[in-house]
């Protein structure tokens, strides 16, 4: 993830771009790179992959949402998790000619994909996640329910490999040619042939067991690591692990939903977490030392006498780690003096003799700021 660049660097556009400003840019880089313009060039086809990766989160509002909030972990940048990087050449060069058809003119040098069916439809989980899996990052085991690709023919979707013709209409290549007119003359473009889908063969015999689809409905078992750092209703994908696609179509992507579960003690502030520590008065007033949970264990602290409620305590680093390694959270302690409702006779005596000393009297001059202010103060300083 470290090696990837912006995406909005990669296409030129500034954050603001409309959808027709990225989608003129794409194609500006997009046919600068283009394989049939720079063949056997590696450089130039990491680069015509790299553009297609960024047109595909920054033309999709939830995906662009999702990057621009958490970076490319937030759409399949992080380890675990394909991206749109994940999609091979022959998926590209097909979205190419979908999006710019009668612009590219090119030969196409495979660009349709030699399958016979429609790509799987994206999946949907969500997943339940506590404060100490977030904090440390997890990976989870799930069951899945889904369409899989047919293990009796291989997702062909043929009774065995002679059962098929080839396709009239391509004569075999899965694609044919169109020539558009535009404003800049006569251009020819590749696309996957009507007939076929792009497969070059029809068939003949179909399997028995999926009735020629390539797929079956199952269940699969998919682990799935999930970064430290990520929030509550953050949705991140698995390219390829949703449901399979017809007749060797490529398969869908599995869309992760991030549930986090409320902690016993702690509650959340962003990468901050926040302890409400309840002493009784006389540790506050004597101070004291004493065991506060944190997202992993115990830690002791001191209180030091004199102690207010509303006093807060910073623990560096025991919070949760950013998502995009930014570094690491504290945790806040708040303490609230509790003050006791049921006294005996004794202990009332005891805080009558204590109530009218001089060093017993608020001074609301030397009083602490409220817990809520201060908040506010760490926030912003």
């Amino acid at each position: 993830m470290a090696n990837k660049r912006d995406y909005y660097e990669v296409l030129g556009v500034s954050k603001g771009a409309s959808a027709d400003e990225v989608k003129k840019a794409y194609r500006k880089v997009a046919m600068k790179y283009h394989p049939d313009r720079n063949p056997d060039n590696p450089e130039a086809e990491e680069k015509f992959k790299e553009a297609a990766e960024a047109y595909e989160v920054l033309s999709d509002d939830q995906k662009k949402a999702r990057y621009d909030r958490y970076g490319h972990a937030g759409v399949g940048g992080a380890s675990g998790f394909g991206g749109a990087g994940a999609m091979d050449m022959e998926d590209i060069l097909r979205n190419f000619s979908s999006i710019f058809d009668g612009f590219g003119g090119f030969g196409g040098g495979g660009g349709a994909r030699r399958t016979g069916g429609r790509r799987g439809a994206n999946l949907r989980v969500k997943v339940k996640l506590t404060m100490q899996e977030v904090a440390k990052g997890v990976q989870k085991k799930i069951k899945v329910k889904k369409y899989l690709e047919c293990d009796t023919c291989a997702g062909s979707g043929a009774k065995d490999g002679s059962s098929y013709n080839t396709c009239n209409t391509c004569g075999g290549q899965g694609a044919v040619r169109r020539v558009s007119n535009t404003f800049l003359g006569q251009m020819q473009t590749t696309v996957a042939c009507p007939a076929c889908h792009g497969a070059g063969r029809t068939i003949t015999s179909k399997c028995t067991t999926c009735k020629g689809e390539g797929r079956a409905y199952g269940e699969e078992t998919i682990t799935i690591d999930i970064p430290a750092g990520v929030t509550d209703g953050i949705q991140l994908s698995m390219s390829g692990r949703g449901n399979a696609g017809e007749k060797g179509a490529p398969s869908g992507d599995l869309i992760i939903g991030v549930e986090e579960l409320p902690h016993e003690y702690l509650k959340r502030e962003g990468n901050d977490v926040v302890y409400s520590l309840y002493l009784n008065f006389a540790d506050a007033a004597l101070g004291t030392s004493i065991e506060v949970p944190t997202i992993s264990s115990k830690v002791k602290i001191k209180i030091p006498p004199g102690t207010q409620s509303g006093k807060i305590f910073r623990l560096r680093g025991k919070g949760i780690p950013s998502i995009n390694s930014y570094g690491v959270g504290d945790q806040l302690v708040e303490v609230i003096v509790w003050t006791p409702k049921d006294l005996n006779s004794e202990q009332r005596k005891m805080l009558e003799k204590l109530r009218s000393a001089d060093n017993f009297k608020p001074n609301p001059g030397r009083g602490d700021k409220g817990f809520f202010s201060k908040m506010k103060d760490y926030f912003q300083g």
